[in-house]
């Protein structure tokens, strides 16, 4: 049997670096070391494009408006959610301001600089903890995101599925290896996030031109990294209705897990014959793809109305947070209203 020389950490850190040094990108995170806004940074980008991030002016409204945890920690929650809106996963948002609570209240406004201190912030787990220690202090702290655990398991040509507790052990194993390897921890976690996302792709990997080619063990770097698990999408279908007044468009706030203490449009009761459709679209969140149906307002005889109605002014919709998909779909019927009334 061929013996397989296994991949130098010392070799492929400090080939990443080198290569880092030229190709890296320009972030606004990538200029601070200020870990509060590396962490808004980070937690901005789960499940969220660096071109979203950044195009769409989320990441410099953010910290112009909450530029440290003191602004944040004393924000209105509607205000925060507001900021944030568009981006999905409005979890993500109420972590940060009890995170920014947290360091006033526990930390007396300063930020913890220990890899157990950061990880001990709510919302925040092993990745972004290594990842606000590496950046902002140079620690050598190990990253493992989808990028990094793709990148890992086709250096080492490693079919473990990488959602499994070996994969997942052996991918920090690795990381931390390499990371202990660098001559600069944040130099080097950029670059492996890096060579994820432009180079070491999940599908067409350019791997002519990869700076670790002559390290990497694979062959078929499209077959890695193995899943256990395979997500499903399900399709789902909302119905809603718009209703306005003399006080205001009709909404609702919404109680739920994922998106309690936003607005939206009111759920339409289930109905034999739904009223006329004013407006339609679709819109993916985790694993469902949704198609929006926006209706003309239920005859109120013998309908129950859902619960946590509100008129809100026309003048207090703008201010009002309000997930993406209901925003889009609202100012969509008010345009068409008014082109209709200026008809």
């Amino acid at each position: 049997m061929k013996n397989v020389i296994e991949p130098d950490p010392a070799k492929i850190a400090h080939a990443l670096e080198a290569w880092f040094a030229v190709s890296g990108r320009d972030y606004p995170w990538r200029r601070t070391t200020d870990p509060y806004a590396i962490l808004v940074s980070e937690m901005m980008l789960q499940q969220t494009q660096i071109s979203t991030v950044l195009d769409r002016g989320y990441y410099a409204r953010w910290m112009e408006r909450f530029p440290n945890t003191a602004t944040l920690a004393v924000a209105d929650e509607a205000e925060v959610l507001r900021v944030w809106e568009g981006l999905g996963y409005y979890r993500r948002a109420r972590f940060l301001q009890q995170m920014a609570q947290r360091v006033e209240s526990e930390h007396g406004g300063i930020f913890p600089a220990t890899l157990e201190g950061v990880r001990a912030l709510p919302g925040v787990g092993d990745y972004t903890a290594g990842a606000v220690c590496s950046f902002a202090h140079d620690a050598a702290a190990p990253i493992v995101d989808g990028n990094v655990a793709r990148v890992l398991s086709r250096v080492w040509d490693d079919a473990t599925p990488v959602d499994s507790r070996e994969g997942m052990a052996r991918l920090w194993t690795r990381s931390r290896a390499l990371v202990e390897a660098a001559q600069s921890p944040r130099v080097f976690n950029s670059a492996l996030m890096e060579l994820g996302q432009t180079i070491c792709r999940v599908s067409a990997p350019n791997c002519g031109s990869c700076p670790v080619q002559p390290h990497c063990l694979t062959r078929d770097p499209a077959s890695l990294p193995v899943k256990s698990k395979q997500t499903v999408i399900t399709a789902v279908t909302e119905r809603v209705y718009f209703q306005i007044g003399e006080e205001g468009v009709l909404l609702q706030q919404e109680s739920g897990k994922r998106r309690t203490g936003l607005w939206k449009l009111p759920e339409l009761p289930a109905l034999p014959d739904p009223p006329a459709v004013l407006h339609r679209s679709k819109y993916t969140i985790t694993r469902y793809k949704v198609d929006l149906w926006v209706h003309a307002p239920p005859d109120k005889a013998g309908v129950a109305p859902p619960e946590g109605l509100q008129w809100i002014p026309l003048a207090g919709l703008e201010a009002l947070p309000m997930p993406s998909p209901y925003r889009k779909a609202l100012n969509a019927v008010l345009a068409q209203r008014d082109f209709e009334l200026k008809a």
